[in-house]
C-alpha cells in the first residue's frame, strides 16, 4: 500500500515519454520545409524554392527561441519565416554557397559562406559585426559549421575532408581528417568529437586525442539499416544519438536514433515527404514542441 502511494506522488513525467516534433528540411526535387510528429504525420508545411543548378539549398535550419525557422531555400539567400509564413529577415551572401547558419544569443546571425571563405556575424540590419576568414586550402568550402560554446567554430570541409576546429580569430586549434567528404560533426558533452563522414557511409566518435572511440559504417549492427551520405547530428539531453542519412534511397530511413548503447530506438522514415534529399533536420525538445504547438493552435483558431 505504501509503495502503491509512492507512485501516486511520482511526477507523471517521470512514466510519460516527452513530447517532441522533428523540423526538416528537404531538397532534390521535394523543395520542402515542414514540421511533423514523431510517427511522420505533417502538421506544418511550406515549399520552398524551386531547383537552383540541380537542388536547392536545404543544408542547415534553426527553430529560432521565437518560434520563427531559419532556413534557406537557394545557395545564397538565408531566411527568417514565421509560423504564418511570413520572411522577416533574409540576407543575400552573394558570390558564396550558405551551407551552415545559427541565430545567437546577441541575436546576431553566423553565416558560412563557403566560396568566399569566411565567417560572418550580421546584425538584425544586415551588416557585419565580425568576419572571420578560412585557410584556402579547401577548408573554406564548409559544410555544417556551428559555434561551440567556448567560442570556438567547428566546421566540416568534404575537400580536403578534414573537421577542424578554429579560435574565434580563425587559428586552427584542432583538427581531424575523414579521407571522406565528411558533412557534419557536433561537439559531444563528453568532450568527444561525434563525426558523420559522408562519403564515408559512417558514423564515428573521436576523443580530443584524436583516437577513436567507436564507429559504425556501412550498416547499423542487428538492423537492415544501411547507412549512406550520414549529414545532420545532434546529441539529445538524454544521451541518445541522432543521425542524418541521406541519399539512402526509399529503403533506410532519413534519420535514426541510437540509444547508449548504440541500439536503434526511433526512426523517420517518411520518403515520400522528403525524398532522397534530407539533408538537414532538427528533433525539437519538449520547450521547443510545446511552443510550435501552442502557435500551431492559434493559427487553427483564426
Amino acid at each position: 500500500m505504501k509503495f502503491l502511494t509512492l507512485l501516486l506522488l511520482l511526477p507523471l513525467t517521470l512514466f510519460a515519454k516527452e513530447d517532441r516534433l522533428i523540423l526538416v528540411g528537404a531538397s532534390y526535387g521535394k523543395n520542402v520545409l515542414a514540421i511533423c510528429e514523431p510517427d511522420g504525420t505533417v502538421v506544418w508545411k511550406h515549399k520552398t524554392g524551386g531547383p537552383e543548378r540541380g537542388h536547392t539549398g536545404h543544408h542547415d535550419l534553426q527553430l529560432l527561441p521565437n518560434g520563427n525557422i531559419l532556413f534557406h531555400d537557394s545557395w545564397s539567400v538565408t531566411s527568417e519565416i514565421t509560423p504564418d509564413k511570413k520572411i522577416v529577415w533574409k540576407h543575400d551572401s552573394k558570390g558564396a554557397n550558405v551551407h551552415a547558419f545559427q541565430r545567437l544569443a546577441n541575436g546576431h546571425t553566423m553565416i558560412a559562406e563557403s566560396g568566399i571563405g569566411r565567417i560572418v556575424h550580421l546584425d538584425k540590419d544586415g551588416k557585419i559585426q565580425k568576419e572571420v576568414a578560412l585557410p584556402k586550402d579547401g577548408r573554406h568550402q564548409t559544410r555544417m559549421l556551428e559555434i561551440l560554446p567556448n567560442g570556438h567554430y567547428l566546421s566540416c570541409a568534404e575537400q580536403p575532408g578534414v573537421v577542424t576546429e578554429y579560435d574565434p580569430t580563425g587559428k586552427i586549434v584542432w583538427e581531424y581528417p575523414t579521407n571522406t567528404r565528411v558533412f557534419g560533426a557536433i561537439r559531444l558533452k563528453s568532450g568527444n568529437t561525434l563525426i558523420a563522414t559522408g562519403s564515408g557511409n559512417s558514423i564515428l566518435e573521436v576523443s580530443p586525442d584524436k583516437k577513436v572511440v567507436w564507429e559504425m559504417a556501412k550498416k547499423i549492427p542487428g538492423t537492415d539499416i544501411e547507412l549512406a551520405w550520414t549529414t545532420d547530428l545532434q546529441e539529445l539531453p538524454n544521451g541518445n544519438i541522432v543521425i542524418g542519412n541521406c541519399h539512402a534511397g526509399d529503403k533506410n530511413p532519413q534519420i535514426i536514433e541510437l540509444d547508449k548503447d548504440r541500439k536503434v530506438v526511433w526512426t523517420f522514415d517518411e520518403y515520400e515527404l522528403v525524398g532522397n534529399g534530407l539533408a538537414c533536420w532538427e528533433v525539437l525538445d519538449p520547450k521547443q514542441t510545446a511552443l510550435v504547438r501552442s502557435f500551431l493552435q492559434k493559427e487553427k483558431k483564426k
